[in-house]
């Protein structure tokens, strides 16, 4: 597989650069050199989850990786069940893995990979997460040999029980609580990549989904929502994708152009609604990021962007076929309220919000899937407070409850990072 620098078309490399490299030049996104149609994909749908994301991937990763059929299988342990949610809708539960969060599929694909492809040097993964990217993370790389993990999170804008998932981990795990905003956050994450020297002497690399290898696993489970639907139900699909850094609607689009049959796509955004008010006005006008209950999508300055806009005009494909809707926190909140109420449906506010987008761009025919990217006890207190239920919580989180938060904290200052990087 060959990638090109969307920045710098003059900087291809391969899928194993890729993975290692994260970034290229100028702080430019890997893009897939091809992205060919896969053969039959209707025969494909009827394979099992596993079997079927190892062929996806090695379609496109092609050859460089022996055993990927090992590597899929290994991290793809769980699955993504489809629960119908009303009459025209389904949710896509992607919460089910170790951390509760849909980045479980890409970190753990991610570890995975840099495990086959690694030559025995140090590595240093930094990232900076809104949420829920931090766990996926901390639990794919926890205690693997010759990997240390810089997490970088906005300090007070991320959830306590999302706190506590992967800042009370420690050994080749540090974490950093970042006096600033997610934005601030990811800026301090691209000076690094930046820095040459810095690069080298401690073996950089990024579990953001800048890197191409979290992209591609995410691919794998709107197949599998697909899949999943009655077959009378996949001529007209509409999917809503709850949407902060723009890395999940990318995987989705890139399924899109490997065939995989999606009527349209739908950006559900908060108040961070920098893409929409871009698909309505043709004018990319990024605010101040503000917090809101929908904390994983408080992102103001969307990264993977420039990939979804590569995607379009690759393909041939016109923008403002792309759907789009905001929901403030006081919508979510009624919209939390209202799929309760009508369906009994759980939804923490980033699965609310896609819902409720969803249902203002369904037509007569369509069948909707929204993603729910987290499990609803990771909100656990605004999701018991908005509907007035008391939610148990997953031994995954009730483990960790109690635990001490291990973290340093520092403002948004390259510099204080760059020496809190090197000093390990």
């Amino acid at each position: 597989m060959q990638l090109y620098n969307i920045k710098d078309h003059s900087e291809q490399v391969s899928y194993s650069q890729a993975v290692k490299q994260g970034l290229g030049r100028e702080q430019g996104l890997f893009f897939p050199e091809e992205l060919k149609e896969l053969d039959n994909v209707e025969a494909l749908l009827d394979l099992p989850f596993v079997e079927r994301s190892a062929k996806i991937l090695r379609h496109v990763i092609g050859d460089e990786i022996a055993n990927l059929e090992d590597l899929v299988a290994k991290a793809f342990a769980f699955g993504a069940p489809l629960k119908a949610v009303g009459d025209t809708s389904y949710a896509l539960e992607l919460f089910h893995g170790p951390t509760l969060a849909f980045k479980d599929f890409g970190g753990r694909f991610m570890a995975q990979c840099l495990g086959a492809i690694s030559d025995g040097k140090k590595i240093t993964i930094l990232t900076a997460t809104s949420g829920d990217t931090g766990a996926a993370v901390a639990h794919a790389f926890y205690k693997l040999p010759n990997i240390d993990v810089v997490i970088l999170y906005p300090k007070g804008k991320i959830s306590n029980l999302q706190e506590k998932l992967f800042c009370t981990l420690g050994d080749n795990i540090r974490t950093v609580a970042i006096h600033a905003a997610f934005d601030d956050c990811q800026a301090l994450v691209k000076n690094a990549f930046d820095d040459e020297e810095l690069k080298k002497a401690i073996g950089l690399n990024s579990a953001n989904s800048i890197n191409i290898s979290r992209l591609l696993a995410q691919v794998c489970y709107y197949f599998e929502a697909v899949a999943q639907l009655p077959k009378d139900k996949r001529n007209s699909v509409v999917v809503s994708v709850p949407s902060g850094n723009f890395g999940d609607i990318t995987a989705g689009l890139i399924a899109k152009a490997l065939g995989l049959k999606i009527k349209k796509f739908v950006v559900a955004t908060n108040d961070n609604d920098t893409v929409p008010r871009y698909l309505a006005t043709g004018k990319w006008d990024p605010h101040a990021t503000v917090a809101t209950l929908s904390n994983a999508m408080d992102v103001s300055k969307p990264n993977n962007w420039p990939r979804v806009e590569e995607l379009f005009k690759v393909k041939g494909w016109d923008l403002k076929d792309l759907a789009a809707g905001k929901l403030s926190d006081e919508q979510t909140e009624a919209a939390m309220r209202e799929v309760y109420a009508n369906t009994g449906y759980v939804c923490e506010p980033h699965g609310a919000i896609a819902w409720k987008v969803l249902q203002n761009n369904l037509e007569e025919g369509d069948t909707g899937i929204f993603l729910c990217t987290a499990a609803p006890a990771k909100f656990k207190e605004n999701v018991d407070r908005i509907l007035g239920i008391d939610l148990p919580l997953p031994q995954a989180l009730a483990s960790r409850a109690n635990l001490k938060v291990l973290s340093d904290e520092m403002d948004a200052d390259f510099a204080e990072l760059r020496k809190y990087l090197l000093n390990k």
